[in-house]
């Protein structure tokens, strides 16, 4: 796996955030929120999926990230391999780790979560998936998630879903539906074909960044970190 780090000016350790791609897998769209959010004073790691591998098909795309989906085993093997390397960096306090994710990454982000795995905040867009029974009572901070209305893969009866089991677990979780908008409405057009119902909604993929970094703000301050080594 190849990803990309990205790390705030200075030597000091910083709140940290794993950010997942789409299932495409890593681009320099997911490259770019890395530098932003370094930009902002985080050090960010963008992992990878699909081995340094972009998957401009979609039906090999599919074909891979498919059976990842419904393998919440293999994804978190995938999330702690990356969480593991971003945890070691220099820069980063491991004590202050947020996941955030798109897609398939967003879908690795909420099994890390399941897993038990000690984050500060979990944010996902357009990846409402449900985990394997009781295992969302194993997470342990609050739980942003993001679709658009109209997104054919992530319908309402996945929405529904998704928020039964939160719900259920007891998650501080919240959910903000994009009126009008797609899947992957975030993501910037592609030269390639995509999968059906696919589309850019720049004003929403705009108001979905900003959520990110209000939940950020909000569950991984930057402030309490001055003047700190």
């Amino acid at each position: 796996m190849i990803g990309h780090l990205a790390l705030p000016p200075g030597a000091d350790r910083r709140p940290a955030v794993l950010l997942g791609p789409e299932g495409m897998g890593l681009s320099d769209v997911e490259r770019g929120r890395a530098d932003a959010l370094a930009e902002l004073g985080y050090a960010a790691l963008a992992f990878d999926l699909h081995g340094g591998r972009y998957l401009g098909d979609p039906e090999e795309m599919l074909a891979r990230c498919l059976p990842l989906l419904a393998d919440p085993d293999r994804m978190r093997g995938i999330g702690h391999a990356a969480l593991d390397v971003l945890r070691t960096q220099p820069r980063t306090d491991p004590g202050r780790i947020a996941a955030v994710g798109y897609g398939t990454g967003g879908a690795v982000g909420l099994e890390l979560g399941r897993d038990g795995v000690d984050l500060r905040a979990i944010g996902t867009v357009n990846a409402l998936t449900t985990g394997r029974p009781g295992e969302a009572e194993r997470i342990r901070c609050p739980v942003w998630a993001g679709v658009g209305s109209q997104d054919p893969i992530m319908p309402p009866e996945q929405r529904n879903a998704f928020t039964a089991e939160m719900q259920a677990a007891g998650v501080d979780w919240r959910l903000t539906v994009y009126g009008g908008a797609l899947h992957a409405f975030h993501h910037p057009p592609v030269d390639h074909p995509t999968v059906p119902g696919v589309g850019y909604h720049p004003r929403h993929a705009q108001r979905a960044w900003r959520d990110v970094v209000d939940l950020l703000a909000e569950c991984l301050p930057l402030a309490e970190d001055r003047g700190t080594s």
